[in-house]
This record gives structure tokens, C-alpha cells and sequence, in this order.
């Protein structure tokens, strides 16, 4: 079952994105992205399409919550797969 996080980057450099969106499969690997940069832009990835630009997939699985949360300049929470959806539609179209 896949599991979905959203998370924002306070101090993001000025060409970085500041928000995150991941679906993740069950041992955390991220299956899609999708990255929102300052100016509003968006990047998506996918395992179909591992790169639209800059966004890629992480190399490596994610963090659990906690641990992503510890960092002070990250904010994060679980959001539903509908949410993911609503961003990951607009990022692709």
C-alpha cells in the first residue's frame, strides 16, 4: 500500500524547490514526485518517467516521519492519496 508525505524546505536556496509531494510504496521507495519551486513551477518524476527536468526520485528510500521532522528546516505531515493526486495532475498534465 503506498503512503504519501508532503514537505516544505523554509530555507530553500533561491533555484531549489520549497515543497515536496512523494507517494511511497511499502519500504519507502518514492514511486512518484512532485516538486514546487518558488516561482510556482513544477517537477514530477515517476518510475515511468524518472525525470521531467531537475525532479528525480531518491536514490536511496525515504526517512520515516520522525526523522525527516527532527530536521528543523523541513516541515512535514502525511497527506492522503487524494491530495497527492490533485498535485501529481496538475505537475503531469
Amino acid at each position: 500500500m503506498s503512503s504519501y508525505i508532503h514537505s516544505r524546505w523554509k530555507n530553500a536556496p533561491p533555484d531549489s524547490p520549497v515543497e515536496f509531494f512523494s507517494e511511497m510504496d511499502n519500504s519507502r521507495w518514492e514511486t512518484r514526485k512532485v516538486e514546487v519551486f518558488a516561482g510556482g513551477r513544477l517537477g514530477y518524476a515517476s518510475k515511468a518517467k524518472p525525470s521531467n527536468g531537475s525532479t528525480r526520485l531518491a536514490i536511496i528510500p525515504l526517512p520515516p516521519l520522525k526523522d525527516i521532522a527532527s530536521q528543523i528546516e523541513f516541515e512535514v505531515k502525511e497527506i492522503s492519496a487524494d491530495q497527492f493526486e490533485t498535485i501529481w495532475k496538475r505537475a503531469s498534465s
